[in-house]
């Protein structure tokens, strides 16, 4: 069984939110996010994907998006209603293919890896797995950082924490275009202007259709853990929730 950490908010109606992690990663890096939304009267549950966190050892050497997307969709049938799924970077891929199968109340993507309208075959998938150095960490002091140049020591502790193996398999698959063209839900794309990964320009040609979020000032970590950031950037996203996906 996966690992999930559940932080309820007290008598709300609101549907549950599940929370996907990014690669490499683990739901750890949610702890803002969990405490913030249950202040805001929302529940959530940040998921470990296999292999992740703690989640139980899986063979990440052969794990494809599509196996990722049915962790999500596995915790979405345990769940007594269609939650909002919210997932960031190659979790928001998880996220959007989850969603795509439903039932979901809605969508919101953290600058997440980009769907693709058609797949290109030319592209190898390796059988193999990758580390934290294949997106720009390469040392384990809290200082040394070019990543996470807005997030504070404490935030960079937490990001250094949660790493952990990858499947190539899965980036490999991503590379080659995981196809999505619709979605059965509102959708919310949020991308910032500092984030070198995967800038707002990565949405301009978004296979399925979403609202726009741009932000100032955030890395690709950011979005997760910068907590100047989150205290307006939750609101914003439970503001659009309320009012996209009905908020009890």
């Amino acid at each position: 069984m996966l690992s999930v950490r559940a932080v309820l908010a007290t008598a709300s109606s609101r549907p549950p939110i599940v929370l996907v992690h990014g690669a490499a990663n683990s739901a750890s890096i949610w702890r803002f996010w969990q405490a913030d939304l249950a202040s805001r009267g929302w529940s959530s549950w940040a998921l470990d994907l296999r292999g992740h966190g703690a989640s139980p050892d899986s063979d990440l050497a052969h794990t494809s998006m599509a196996d990722y997307a049915e962790d999500v969709a596995a915790l979405v049938r345990e769940l007594v209603r269609p939650p909002v799924l919210v997932g960031w970077s190659m979790g928001g891929l998880a996220a959007m293919l989850a969603a795509a199968r439903g039932p979901a109340a809605g969508y919101v993507g953290l600058a997440p890896s980009p769907p693709a309208r058609q797949r290109d075959a030319s592209i190898p998938l390796r059988a193999a797995t990758l580390d934290a150095a294949e997106y720009g960490i390469t040392s384990t002091d809290p200082a040394d950082q070019p990543t996470m140049m807005d997030l504070d020591l404490e935030e960079r502790r937490i990001a250094l924490a949660s790493l952990g193996f990858e499947s190539r398999l899965a980036r490999d698959d991503r590379k080659a275009g995981v196809v999505l063209t619709a979605l059965p839900c509102p959708a919310l794309v949020v991308a910032s202007r500092s984030d070198a990964t995967f800038p707002p320009p990565a949405y301009a040609d978004l296979s399925v259709p979403a609202e726009r979020l741009v932000v100032d000032g955030a890395s690709h970590w950011g979005l997760v853990l910068n907590r100047r950031l989150l205290a307006t950037l939750v609101p914003t996203v439970t503001a659009w929730l309320e009012r996209a996906c009905g908020g009890g």
